[in-house]
C-alpha cells in the first residue's frame, strides 16, 4: 500500500461523494451522539465566516431541529459564537454565515483581553512571544471560551477538522484541533462545498478564500500560500488521483511532520519509542 493509499484509508475520504447522503451521514452522527449521552443539551461551534464552521454550524442546527422535533421538547440548543481578536476582519463574512446558519443562540466574545493578557504575563516572566505564537494562542483561547460556554450549557464542542486540513496538520494543537465531535471528518475542501451548495448557501460563503488569519503582521493570509500547496491539489491526492511530484512531496511532508497533531498526549504505553 503506498503511502497516498494509506492515508486515504485513515481518513475515510471517498472519490466520489452524494452530498444529500453525507449531509444525512453527519446530522444523524450529531443526533447519535446527543442520545448516546443524554446529559447533554446543547452544541457549540465558533463561527469564523468560513466555509468550514459554516457548514459545520448548519449540520449542527439541523441536528437540533430535528432532536427537538423528536422528543416533542425545546431541551436541544445549537449555540454558534463569534470569537473575534478586537475588530474582525472579515466580519461580514461572519454575519452572513449566521444568517444562513440561523442558530438557536448566537453569542459575541472578545478573546483580545484575554489573549492580551496572557500574552503580557508571559513577557513579564522573560518569555517573548512571537506573532506566531501569539497566533496559537487566540486559537487556543477560542476553544477555551467554547468549552466555558458548553460547561455552562451541559453542551458539547464542535471541530471543523476535515480531511483536507486533516492531512497537513494545519490546525493548532489543543485549539481548534480540540473539540468533542468532528461532523465533517472524512470530507475533503471540494466536498464540503458541494454539501453548501446542496444546503442552498450563498456561494460567497463556500467559495471564500480560506485563511486562519491568527497573526497580525499578516492578517488574512491564505491557506494555500501559508501551506504552499492548493486545496485542489490536496483534494486530488485525497481522491486517490495523480498531482505533480512536487505537490504530493509537500502534502506527505506535511502528513508526516504534523503526525503528533492527530495524536492524543503519548503515555510510556505507546510504541513510538520503542
Amino acid at each position: 500500500m503506498s503511502l497516498q493509499e494509506e492515508i486515504i484509508q485513515k481518513l475515510g475520504v471517498k472519490p466520489i461523494i452524494d452530498p444529500q447522503h453525507e449531509i444525512r451521514v453527519s446530522i444523524d452522527f450529531m443526533k447519535a451522539y446527543l442520545k448516546k449521552y443524554s446529559f447533554l443539551k446543547a452544541f457549540v461551534l465558533g463561527i469564523s465566516g468560513g466555509q468550514d464552521s459554516t457548514l459545520a454550524g448548519r449540520l449542527a442546527q439541523l441536528a437540533m431541529e430535528e432532536m427537538r422535533q423528536e422528543t416533542k421538547g425545546e431541551r436541544y440548543q445549537f449555540i454558534a459564537v463569534r470569537l473575534p481578536y478586537g475588530e474582525q476582519a472579515d466580519e461580514e463574512d461572519a454575519k452572513a454565515a449566521l444568517e444562513f446558519i440561523q442558530p438557536d443562540i448566537r453569542l459575541c466574545v472578545n478573546i483580545q483581553p484575554a489573549v492580551d493578557a496572557q500574552t503580557k504575563a508571559l513577557e513579564e516572566a522573560g518569555i517573548k512571544i512571537s506573532d506566531f505564537n501569539k497566533g496559537n494562542i487566540k486559537a487556543r483561547q477560542r476553544m477555551i471560551t467554547q468549552y466555558a460556554i458548553a460547561g455552562e450549557r451541559a453542551g458539547a464542542v464542535l471541530g471543523t477538522d476535515h480531511a483536507a486540513e486533516n492531512i497537513t496538520g494545519f490546525f493548532t494543537k489543543f485549539g481548534d484541533g480540540g473539540a468533542d465531535i468532528l461532523p465533517l471528518f472524512r470530507l475533503n475542501k471540494r466536498q464540503g462545498k458541494q454539501l453548501l451548495q446542496e444546503l442552498g448557501a450563498p456561494e460567497k460563503l463556500y467559495t471564500k478564500i480560506p485563511t486562519a488569519d491568527l497573526e497580525d503582521d499578516k492578517p488574512l493570509v491564505s491557506d494555500e500560500v501559508a501551506l504552499g500547496v492548493t486545496y485542489e491539489e490536496i483534494d486530488d491526492y485525497l481522491e486517490g488521483k495523480k498531482i505533480s511530484v512536487d505537490a504530493q512531496q509537500k502534502i506527505e511532508d506535511w502528513w508526516q511532520k504534523t503526525q503528533h497533531k492527530r495524536h492524543l498526549p503519548i503515555s510510556v504505553l505507546d510504541d513510538f519509542w520503542k
